[in-house]
């Protein structure tokens, strides 16, 4: 359902990403992990179609993002870190907006919009003004309008950044759900992300992949997952160096 197939993006000379390759199925959550600045963002938003690769192609549910992006990003649901929302609106007004944007009839997104407000417990401030939200309410408006449409395939970017520990585990509880009925890739770069909601994991490091499989497979010969993610991202590396590729 997500397929990226020898990915690169250069910025001059600069590859932010080179030949990345991995597929994700269906029914699976998979967690694209890795550093601060290793590449995870550039390799969503080419997923996604926010940007071209110089090499290389994306596809989602086996069509090819560059080429048929509009019937792509129909199967696609993308919920981008610090993902932007239209302050002045009520969350009500937002998914209305996006519905119909979508194409949805009118009775189709009213039953659409009463089932994710139930699914994102926001039935509390479905009419008042998102500005006045707080973070917790506003990632849950995001989430709400990535799966209005009913997407196949989840893209998020960094879900419960900057949460308090009862609205991080409200995401993951959520991702949990629906990880049987979709295939969701959550990039990330917190362990407990990946040890509480992902079936596999994606290892991005200075724009290559350099591990894909199961947390055990991951966690094998080191003490414990943070032990195996140091040796991944380069065991006594400056921090001069880790500047350097954020």
């Amino acid at each position: 359902m997500i397929e990226a197939v020898g990915l690169s993006k250069f910025y001059g000379e600069f590859a932010a990403i080179r030949q990345v390759s991995f597929s994700v199925p269906q029914g699976q959550v998979a967690a694209f992990l890795g550093p601060n600045g290793a590449g995870k963002s550039t390799t969503l938003k080419i997923l996604t179609g926010y940007l071209a690769p110089s090499e290389g192609a994306a596809r989602i549910g086996g069509m090819d993002v560059q080429a048929n992006r509009l019937a792509a990003t129909e199967r696609l649901g993308y919920l981008p870190e610090n993902g932007p929302l239209y302050l002045d609106m009520t969350p009500l007004e937002l998914l209305r907006f996006f519905g119909r944007a979508r194409g949805l009839t009118r009775e189709r997104l009213k039953q659409r919009i009463e089932a994710v407000v139930a699914r994102c417990a926001l039935e509390a401030v479905i009419e008042k003004s998102i500005r006045k939200l707080s973070k917790g309410y506003r990632q849950r408006v995001g989430m709400a309008q990535v799966l209005l449409h009913e997407p196949d395939v989840l893209i998020m970017d960094e879900p419960t950044a900057g949460l308090d520990p009862n609205q991080i585990r409200e995401v993951r509880q959520t991702i949990r759900e629906l990880g049987p009925t979709k295939t969701v890739l959550i990039s990330t770069h917190i362990l407990q992300e990946v040890e509480a909601v992902a079936d596999r994991l994606i290892f991005i490091d200075r724009g290559r992949v350099v591990f894909d499989g199961t947390l055990a497979e991951m966690r094998a010969g080191h003490a414990s997952l943070q032990d195996a993610f140091y040796a991944l991202t380069g065991e006594g590396q400056s921090e001069g160096g880790a500047c350097e590729r954020a």
